[in-house]
């Protein structure tokens, strides 16, 4: 007798999960690479140090941190949506990769079919600074000023697309101010050219901003998150400050392509959740003032296809261009 179409079927189905199972309990096999889209020294870069020598110590296989910072991510999102789908190679990125899906038409790789998310691994604030030339001393003071000179005043992002820019966008919107975007290639380009006065104000990570803000060359007005801050304790939230229910929430996290045996993105998953709650790397990253938020693949899955779709709308209702 033959066996039936559906006996087969279950017999395959059970030989594939069988094979996915025996991958994962050997993974990884040889050195593994965590491919950064941004310069080093950036958030990003710096969890990825911080978690690639844990695996290391762990699973006994090197851990290569290798930045490619180009095209607001996307150079290092194609690299990894192209590479051998056995989970070792991985990139870890910020919130910007929402915000390139929400924005371009076409990106080298389809940022929900070519990615399978492996864990969330930090979110975090992030400050409105002013330069000292503006005059502003506070958020209710710069949007006025930005009210009476619709148009003139500026701020730096970046890149377009980036978890600043967004924010930006989302503060000017819920302000009601019309202000200029300039892009850069990163943090510390903008962080210069705000304390220089070439640009008038900028959403800058806490950790970067807070040794310039305490040395006077540049004010801190306001924080995204819902809570202040141990590192700025005298900076008041945006939503106590001037907006009511303003609130931007920054999230690191770790992707693999999207072919990537289910169990082994369920290991990887699973122990850098196991890194992310030992207390040194903890301390270390709320040291920068982020917070470890590890989860399942299914959960951050979920944070990203969400994100995509908020940045798009505030996107569009900003008329954000391609230029």
């Amino acid at each position: 007798m033959k066996p039936s179409t559906s006996f087969l079927y279950l017999s395959a189905a059970a030989c594939l999960v069988a094979a996915q199972l025996t991958a994962a309990q050997s993974f990884p096999t040889r050195p593994m690479r965590f491919i950064v889209p941004f310069s080093a020294g950036s958030a990003s870069d710096l969890l990825a140090r911080m978690i690639g020598p844990k695996l290391t110590e762990s699973w006994g296989q090197q851990v290569i941190v290798e930045s490619r910072p180009s095209a607001g991510g996307t150079i290092a999102g194609g690299i990894v949506a192209a590479s051998n789908p056995d989970g070792h190679t991985l990139m870890l990125t910020s919130s910007a990769f929402a915000g390139s899906a929400a924005l371009y038409e076409k990106l080298p790789y389809d940022s929900l079919k070519d990615f399978s998310g492996v864990t969330q691994v930090a979110s975090t604030a992030i400050v409105l600074v002013i330069s000292p030339s503006v005059g502003a001393r506070s958020v209710k003071e710069l949007i006025a000023l930005a009210k009476q000179k619709p148009g003139v005043l500026t701020y730096g992002s970046a890149g377009i697309g980036s978890g600043t820019h967004y924010a930006n966008e989302l503060f000017a919107l819920a302000a009601g101010i019309n202000v200029v975007h300039v892009p850069y290639k990163g943090i510390p380009e903008i962080m210069n050219e705000v304390i220089a006065g070439r640009i008038n104000f900028a959403f800058l990570p806490v950790l970067m901003a807070t040794p310039v803000v305490k040395s006077g060359r540049l004010s801190a007005v306001g924080l995204s998150a819902k809570s202040r801050l141990a590192l700025l304790p005298d900076v008041p939230t945006i939503d106590e400050a001037a907006l009511p229910g303003f609130e931007y929430d920054g999230w690191f996290g770790v992707f693999a392509p999207s072919r990537t045996p289910r169990a082994v993105i369920d290991k990887l998953s699973r122990e850098i959740g196991r890194i992310l709650r030992m207390r040194d790397v903890s301390e270390r990253i709320e040291a920068t003032g982020a917070i470890p938020k590890p989860g399942t693949p299914a959960e951050f899955d979920k944070l990203v296809r969400d994100e995509i779709v908020k940045r798009r709308k505030v996107f569009q209702a900003a008329g954000t261009k391609i230029q």
